[in-house]
């Protein structure tokens, strides 16, 4: 949120991309949700689209250099904190 709000106090009218620069394949990703969550959900693996990145790893130069940002959590620490918050959100609505 932080990158995000620099942004939009900025002068700065292009775009910039504010996301986690470690390489992560969408597989990883995938067992890294699954594990946090404790599922056993499977993975279903389709084709992938003609235009799909082939690589997921943002280039947060623009960032660093026009708002002096930088991400300061991980991303496996953002999604625990992530499931944690939905996770409570949603304990709470079943006991309301």
């Amino acid at each position: 949120m932080e990158g995000i709000y620099r942004l939009l106090l900025s002068d700065y009218v292009y775009p910039v991309n504010i996301g986690n620069p470690d390489e992560i394949s969408i597989k990883d990703f995938a067992e890294e949700i699954i594990k946090l969550t404790g599922t056993d959900q499977k993975i279903i693996y389709k084709p992938l689209p003609t235009d799909d990145p082939k690589q997921r790893q943002p280039d947060i130069t623009k960032a660093k250099e026009i708002l002096g940002w930088e991400p300061k959590v991980s991303r496996s620490e953002g999604l625990k904190i992530t499931f944690e918050y939905f996770k409570n959100i949603v304990g709470k609505s079943e006991t309301a």
